[in-house]
Order: C-alpha cells, then structure tokens, then sequence
C-alpha cells in the first residue's frame, strides 16, 4: 500500500500513523491513537523505574592501628550496607610513617575482609593507589 493511501485511510478513522520499522523494506507502520500510544508507553516506563533497584557504593575507611571495639563498629556497619544490596570500598589511610609499615594495614584488611565473607564476595582485590590501599565488596546473592 502507498504511503498517501494509508495516511488516507488512517485519516478516515481518524488516527494517527505511525513508523514501526522505517528501515525495513517496505516499511512498517501501524494506525493507532498515537496520544494513547506515547501515555501508556510512558506509564510502563515509569512502571519499570519504580521496580528497579539503585545500587549505591559505600566506603569504610580506617587507619591501620586501629582498636578492635572500632573495627567491630564498621563491621556492623558494613554488613548493614551489605544486606541492603550496596558495594561497600573498604579502605585504608595511610599517614606519615606508617607507610613504612604497610603489612599491619594489608593485614588488617584482611581481617576485616575475612569477617564479611559470609555475606560478601570480593569484587577487586586489594590493591595500593598512593597513600590508600582499597578494595571492593559486593553482596553475595541470596
């Protein structure tokens, strides 16, 4: 069918035409209501938006020698980060000559690590950048 004759016959029921395909050959069109058409489809999407899940990056930072009464503070919170479906960047500030000293921090980390392992899988594996050494946690899947 010609393009005239089915914007004619759109024009006889009074919708509207719209392109499908326009790349096909011939191209697809269809006759609707394109007002009702843009609504709904704007409606599924708002729809869609709502179900969906944001997931957010959380960091947990810490010195070295820090207390254990502190590090179970931040365990706390991290594993509430983690069972709301967050990522969590677990990191460690070096200062001053404690960079001299850098395997208490690796250390700690991977006691802090270890203890989340049960709620928690390791995305990026420890890793130094400058005066930080950093990683990165995800939640398992239930």
């Amino acid at each position: 069918m010609s393009s005239y004759n089915a914007q004619e016959l759109a024009n006889s029921y009074e919708l509207d035409l719209y392109c499908v395909a326009a790349n096909a050959n011939p191209p697809v069109v269809k006759i609707l209501d394109y007002g009702k058409f843009r609504y709904e489809s704007l409606k599924k999407q708002k729809e869609a938006k709502k179900n969906q899940k944001v997931i957010e990056i959380k960091e947990i930072r810490f010195t070295p020698n820090i207390g254990q009464h502190d590090v179970d503070t931040k365990l706390k919170q991290a594993r509430k980060f983690l069972e709301e479906g967050n990522k969590i960047i677990v990191s460690v500030r070096y200062r001053g000559r404690q960079l001299a000293h850098t395997e208490i921090g690796v250390e700690t980390l991977k006691r802090f690590v270890e203890s989340l392992s049960d709620v928690s899988i390791v995305e990026k594996e420890p890793k130094f950048e400058g005066r930080l050494l950093s990683t990165t946690l995800a939640a398992k899947k239930k």
